[in-house]
Order: structure tokens, then sequence, then C-alpha cells
């Protein structure tokens, strides 16, 4: 049975609040990390906290490296002259750096790492082009940094990432993290403009070198990278405890989209599960800390900044929101914290829905800031039939795409577990950092090391 009341349960189901905060979240545009538009929609986070009565709502101020965009340019030429230009057909990846690049293009398929090597002799002097795809083969999914990173290492001049989802849609998303600027140009372009650059690679690869049918391709990037500020919106509910569970999620958004699902909803849904808690206040048994992280998609550096300026064992737990209303269907990746596991499972069993689970440590996500050091964290999201990242870090992460229904559904199910991890009833242990390390798959180590994320000493 839940252990929430009816009337709060009811008061989930029926409330426009959360929904009404997703909306001013999407409308706000651009909320790209260390931008004007990140800081409105943590301050319209920090009204919301307001609205509900919790305390200490605030924002907290650090400096990260930011990133802004200028006009990016492909053209191809050869025995076919084609030019794509505007952000619907070519945009710069967060991180990369300024500049101009000529070169024959390498299609490396999906880009993996194996891929990479075969085509090792081609790459250097070259523009590598790389898809958003990870072969089902493949034991699990690989970032575009990996891809990027390989690129440069093999001596190829710039990087292309395709899309492999149709709808002319070129996809975003950091390639520098905490390496800023990357070391060569890359832009996304979209699925049915990749398409073409293969083809005419795949062309270009039966005439000599140098010949009048050599096909070669141009970038042209237009970026800024220089330092500037994000912020944390953060706020409190439950007894005054030293002890806090955390709930987070992120309010930074890539600038060519609204971040409907990723990750207004997930900032929603913080803020709605606040406001529910605040009615069941007395009834909580550790202080409830809410955090809407700013600068998660150029490097968690939100998540790094709470992980860092908290004492660790002041953390009962963090249940980390991300992409988490594109379906009313529950999914949690328990990085080996099996306890958070099984609260979740009693929250789904007792509410009747669906719940897909996974142990694997993964990097992906605010909550790897914490899971790094042994702090039991989860990544909580929703499950849906699109493949990869869908809409998200495309134009097309709007509004529409959502249900305010599925909000409902997932913050009555997020209340109830964050209700059950602040009472007495249920411990989280903590793991140190040793075991974390020995416990990440190898995968993993390896795109964590190729990247230049791995946070470990040798």
């Amino acid at each position: 049975m839940p252990e929430l009341p009816e009337s709060v349960v009811g008061d989930a189901q029926t409330s426009s609040f959360a929904w009404d905060l997703l909306t001013d979240l999407a409308d706000v545009g651009n909320r790209m990390a260390g931008q004007a538009g990140e800081r409105r929609g943590a301050e319209r986070v920090i009204e919301a906290y307001e609205d509900a009565g919790l305390r200490n709502a605030g924002l907290d101020e650090f400096d990260i490296p930011g990133w802004w965009r200028g006009d990016s340019a492909l053209s191809v030429s050869g025995p076919v002259e084609r030019e794509y230009e505007g952000s619907h057909a070519v945009i710069a990846l967060p991180g990369t750096p300024s500049g101009t690049v000529e070169a024959p293009v390498v299609d490396v398929g999906t880009g993996t790492y194996e891929e990479f090597e075969e085509r090792s002799d081609e790459l250097e002097g070259a523009i590598a082009m790389a898809s958003s795809d990870t072969p089902e083969s493949h034991d699990r999914w690989l970032h575009r940094m990996e891809k990027y990173s390989q690129a440069a290492e093999h001596g190829a001049v710039g990087f292309v990432f395709r899309n492999h989802i149709e709808g002319a849609l070129p996809p975003t998303g950091e390639i520098g993290y905490h390496n800023r600027p990357g070391p060569i140009p890359a832009v996304g372009v979209s699925k049915e403009v990749g398409e073409q650059l293969a083809r005419y690679a795949a062309a270009a690869e039966g005439t000599d070198d140098g010949g009048d049918e050599a096909t070669t391709v141009t970038l042209d990037v237009d970026c800024r990278n220089e330092a500037t500020t994000s912020v944390n919106a953060v706020a409190d509910v439950g007894p005054e405890t030293d002890e806090a569970v955390f709930l987070t999620a992120h309010v930074d958004s890539h600038d060519i989209a609204d971040g409907a699902n990723d990750n207004g909803a997930g900032s929603a849904l913080v803020a709605e599960v606040g406001r529910l808690l605040k009615s069941v206040e007395d009834d909580l048994e550790t202080r409830v800390h809410l955090v809407t992280f700013g600068a998660e998609e150029t490097g968690l550096w939100g998540a790094y900044h709470a992980a860092e300026t908290t004492p660790h064992e002041e953390i009962e737990c963090v249940v980390n929101l991300d992409g988490a209303c594109s379906s009313r269907n529950l999914r949690v990746g328990s990085n080996g914290f099996e306890v958070m596991t099984e609260v979740f499972e009693s929250v789904t069993d007792a509410f009747d829905a669906p719940l897909e689970t996974g142990d694997t440590i993964s990097p992906h996500g605010d909550q790897w800031a914490f899971v790094q050091e042994g702090v039991p964290a989860v990544m909580t999201s929703t499950t849906s039939e699109q493949s990869g990242r869908g809409w998200g870090h495309t134009h097309a992460d709007t509004l529409d795409k959502l249900d305010s229904r599925d909000l409902r559904d997932v913050a009555t199910l997020v209340a109830e577990a964050v209700f059950r991890f602040a009472s007495a009833d249920v411990e989280t242990p903590h793991r140190s950092r040793e075991e974390i390390q020995e416990d990440i798959p190898e995968g993993y180590v390896q795109e964590l090391k190729t990247g230049g994320r791995w946070p470990y000493d040798e």
C-alpha cells in the first residue's frame, strides 16, 4: 500500500503545478549552461519552490567554462557541389573550437572503436563522420564524446556527428566536457545530410587521389569558448537534520531546443515532489534537499559543485531525474545500490505501475558525481519506444511531445519513493571509492579514460 496519504496522491493527480512550471521552462527557450536563459530557468524554479512553501530557496553560483554558438556551415566540392547552412542543417557541437578545415570525409559508421581502427590509415588529415547510433551487438551505449576523441586520436582534422533518426534534425551535444575546447572542429548534421555525405564519400573512394572526381568537404565553425558562471537552484523540506535525501534534476538545456523532456520535466518534478512533501512535512524523518543543477549538459558541473561542497556523510542518497516524461513507465538505474532499487520496486508494486531497472554503474547523468564517490545515487527516467535519445538534443525536444498525465504519474511515484527514503525504515549504505572503481564495467572505464573523465588515480 502507498505510504503517502490519499489526499497527497489525489493532489498529485489533479494539480497543474508541475505542468505550469514545465511550460514556463520550455517557453524560456535557450537554457544553455552559463547563459541568461539558464539563470531565468533557475529563477523560475526558485519561484516554484517559494510558492510551494519550501525553505532555504535560493541560487548557488559556481564557475564553469562557457560556450556560445556562432554560425556554422558545411560545403561539398567535387563532382557534386552542395552547401549546408543554418541550424536546421548543420550545428556546432558544444566544446568545439572555432576553425575552418577542408578534407575528404571518412565514414566510420557507428563509430565503434573497431570501426575507427579499421579505417585508421584513412583518417589522418581527413574529416571523420560517425552516426549517433550504437550497434545492437554492442554491450553499452557509445557516447559522442568517445567518437570525437577517437577521431582526433586517429589524426582527423574535423568531426561530423550524424543523427541516426530520420526527420532532418541535426543532433547537438557536448564533446569537450572538462577538456575544453576540443582539439578539432565538430558539427552535427541530420540523418539525411549524413546519408548524402556518406554517399559522396563512398563515390570518392573509387577515384585517384587528387583526381578531378575527388570530393572534399569544408567545415566552417564559429563559436566562443570563455569562462562564465552557472547556478544550482536549491531548497529544503522536512526536519532540520544534518543528513538529507537529495532529489535532483538539471535545469539547463541545449541552446537549439526548448529542453522540454531533457530536462525541463525533471526540474518541474523536483519542485512538484517538494510541494507534495510539504503537506506531509511533519511525517518526514530526514530532510529532503531539492537541487536543480546547472551545466549538466556541458560536464555535470552543477552536480560536481554540490558533491564537492557537501560532506558526503550528510547525503543519505540521491534520486536524480532526467528525461522522466517520455511516458509514465518508470526506469531506475541503481548503479549497484540495490536498496534503492528495492524501494522503487515496492513503490511501483503499491501503485500497480510498471518499472524497468538496471544495476550497471553508469557515468551518464548528474548522479555520477555522487556515485563515483560511493554515495548511493540512482538515475530515474522513463522508457519509450524511441531509439537512442529520440527527440532529445534536437530542435524537436518541445512541450508538444509530452503529456501532463505522464508528468502527474511520475510525480506520484517519485514522491512516494522519496517519502520512503526520508523515513527511518530505509537505510542506504555508502560504498568506498575503491569499491565503485572496481565495479565500473570495462566499457565505461574505456569511455571515461578516452574522454579524459576518469576520476581515479592510477
